[in-house]
């Protein structure tokens, strides 16, 4: 599709100049518009993929078109010309959103080549964005997310043994998502339309899971005025899910062995054994093959809970989906924070993949959420995101109280001054000169002097 570019300049020349060198760019359509309150509908009324826009216009000037554009189309591209040129200018383009700076007179060779470089640059991000929204869409399993070759693996293995009714475990480190997988076997099941009953073995008081399990009759013990049924009789047809089954007090798991060995079970108190058809799951985050070794875990209970695995990745093995996994949560809780995240700055996800993520994925939607809090504008950058995971969590006492991005900044600004310096030096304070020295366009270099608060004229001869 044709890139959409709008060149605005009050001298008619200078529009036929622009309009005869951008219409050799192959996919460039222009429009030309030589009054500035014109141009202003035209930006309300039409989209526009480039704006050229010269500065020094009657009634209405380059600088306040610009700023009206960027209200209208936030995400238009622009480049500013001027045949009268001012660090002043440059600066307050830039700080408008302008891609470059051009003086006049330019050869048209430059601004073709200034337009090629910025419209291949928007291609690229239009590209990426269309592919990261593909792969969003192919990377989900259920509620699972992710593409990486250990999550394709688990996939498969849920794809595999969901329609097998036989008794799965599932282990991984805490917050890995095993309750997704869980619930996710249990969706491609043929009990899917049945009971999912999940259980933390973990969060239980210990007096209390053997009659949660199991139910008791009235009078068992103490506050037990009436018949309960266990959760495991409540799951008869449907999956009961075993959250943190390495957390079972030895004295219950010869109980559940016995139960899940014949599907029967005998409420606390009572004598009538009730048949019970369910699937179990089993999830848990220790090593129970370690723990079976210390004598923690009855081996005839790991082997009767094992007769599928599926194994999940830390979060730290699969960084190549943190990319899906942000941007699902951004959208998750978007409407909870009130936050309207546009984009994320690259900074931000070279942090997350560096970061070694011990809570693992469901440490990482909170980390998310917390940054959206945080965020003011559109844009997740790094200023956002929690100091604990921008400076890792082995980050000692004595660590340099800037983090990696600060120190990385102060290096390049470092690297920028002498080198700006070193090339006024060598032109003697011509602008012009130094530009094509250092390959930067005009408008660039002033910028670049602004910022470093450089005059050129101390450097003249």
């Amino acid at each position: 599709m044709a890139k959409q570019i709008l060149v605005v300049d009050d001298e008619v020349g200078m529009l036929e100049v622009c309009a005869d060198t951008l219409r050799r760019h192959p996919d460039a359509k222009v429009a030309t518009e030589s009054d500035a309150r014109r141009a202003l509908e035209r930006l309300d009324k039409d989209r526009f993929d480039l704006l050229i826009v010269d500065n020094r216009m009657p009634e209405i000037t380059g600088i306040e078109l610009l700023r009206h554009a960027r209200e209208s189309q936030p995400h238009l591209s622009a480049i500013m010309i001027t045949a009268f040129p001012c660090v002043e200018t440059a600066v307050a383009a830039m700080k408008l959103g302008a891609a470059d700076y051009l003086v006049k007179p330019f050869l048209p060779e430059d601004l073709l080549a200034v337009v090629t470089k910025l419209l291949e640059t928007q291609r690229l991000r239009e590209e990426n964005q269309l592919l990261q929204r593909r792969i969003a869409r192919e990377g989900r399993f259920g509620d699972l997310i992710g593409s990486s070759p250990p999550m394709l693996k688990v996939f498969e293995a849920i794809d595999s043994i969901s329609g097998m009714d036989v008794d799965v475990l599932i282990t991984g480190e805490t917050g890995t998502g095993k309750d997704l997988v869980a619930r996710s076997i249990h969706a491609r099941s043929k009990r899917s339309k049945r009971r999912f009953v999940p259980v933390d073995c973990g969060a239980l008081p210990e007096d209390l899971l053997e009659s949660e399990l199991f139910g008791h009759e009235r009078g068992a013990f103490t506050g037990a005025h009436a018949r309960s049924l266990g959760l495991l009789e409540y799951a008869d047809q449907g999956t009961f899910f075993f959250d943190e089954i390495g957390e079972l007090p030895i004295h219950l798991q010869a109980k559940l062995l016995r139960a899940l060995q014949e599907r029967r079970v005998r409420r606390v108190g009572g004598t009538e054994e009730i048949s019970v058809d369910i699937r179990v799951i089993s999830a848990t985050a220790r090593d129970l093959d370690a723990e079976v070794r210390e004598g923690r875990f009855r081996s005839d209970l790991f082997y009767r809970i094992n007769v599928a695995r599926v194994e999940l990745p830390p979060l730290r093995a699969r960084a190549g989906d943190l990319p899906l996994l942000v941007d699902h949560f951004i959208g998750a809780f978007a409407e909870q924070t009130g936050r309207s995240i546009e984009e994320v700055d690259e900074d931000v996800l070279e942090v997350l993949a560096q970061y070694s993520w011990p809570g693992n994925v469901r440490e990482l939607q909170n980390v998310i959420k917390r940054a959206m809090i945080r965020c003011s504008g559109r844009v997740l950058t790094i200023e956002d995101i929690p100091d604990e995971v921008v400076m890792g969590p082995n980050a000692s006492a004595h660590a340099p109280a800037a983090g990696f991005f600060d120190l990385r900044k102060r290096e390049l600004d470092r690297f920028e001054r002498d080198f700006l310096v070193t090339l006024l030096q060598r032109n003697q304070g011509d602008v012009s000169r130094a530009a094509r020295d250092a390959s930067l366009p005009r408008g660039t270099l002033y910028r670049f002097l602004k910022n470093h608060d450089l005059d050129p004229n101390m450097y003249r001869m």
